[in-house]
């Protein structure tokens, strides 16, 4: 009896498969990574040069410092350099013009949160020390003039701001005593002498104290 060949196995078709996408993030996860940029871009500090972000009209802020006062002794005090410069308002302005007062220079710009916090207390002090002689400037870094005057109305600071956009300002101060961070306020004593730096938004009672310390003592 002759052998049957074995049946042939019919060979099954080889399957594809489309090959596998990455997953995609869950909505929730991109929210997440998302805020926490947006947190390290607001507490961002300026990286030693004042003004270093560029972040006129982002509606970002950034400061190195929470308040911070540092206090010069008198006969150990630098010179303020000559300040000049054109206001917010388009006036020309000089820090000669005040001399023999105190002077309260504020570094500042209207896209910076601790700015706005501390512009209240600024201006209330600004009209209420006049009459003592203490005279307040600003000093407006990396912002534009509608933005600049929009904000000085909203927070009824009376006292002029000269415009910085390039931060010539803040590098005169540079061999002196530099503004880091945003925001930063220098007191100058009637001699032209820096007496004190803070760095961080002031509030009333903090600003206050310094500058009676200052406009009390002899030139």
């Amino acid at each position: 009896m002759s052998r049957q060949p074995a049946p042939r196995q019919r060979r099954q078709p080889r399957q594809f498969r489309l090959p596998r996408l990455p997953r995609q993030p869950h909505r929730a996860h991109i929210a997440a990574a998302v805020a926490a940029v947006a947190v390290v871009a607001i507490a961002g500090c300026s990286g030693g040069d004042i003004g270093a972000n560029t972040p006129a009209s982002s509606g970002q802020s950034f400061v190195g410092h929470s308040y911070e006062s540092t206090y010069y002794q008198p006969g150990s005090r630098p010179a303020a350099p000559p300040v000049s410069g054109t206001t917010v308002t388009g006036q020309p302005l000089s820090l000669s013009e005040y001399r023999g007062d105190t002077i309260v220079v504020n570094f500042w710009g209207s896209w910076c949160a601790p700015c706005r916090a501390e512009a209240p207390a600024l201006g209330q002090l600004a009209r209420q020390l006049s009459a003592r002689g203490v005279r307040f400037v600003g000093i407006d870094i990396r912002d534009e003039p509608d933005s600049a005057v929009a904000f000085m109305q909203q927070f009824n600071v009376g006292y002029p701001s000269i415009s910085d956009p390039n931060d010539e300002i803040a590098l005169d101060f540079h061999s002196t005593v530099p503004p880091a961070d945003i925001p930063t306020t220098l007191v100058i004593d009637r001699s032209g002498r820096i007496a004190d730096r803070i760095f961080g938004a002031s509030t009333y009672r903090q600003l206050l104290s310094v500058i009676n310390q200052v406009a009390g003592q002899a030139a």
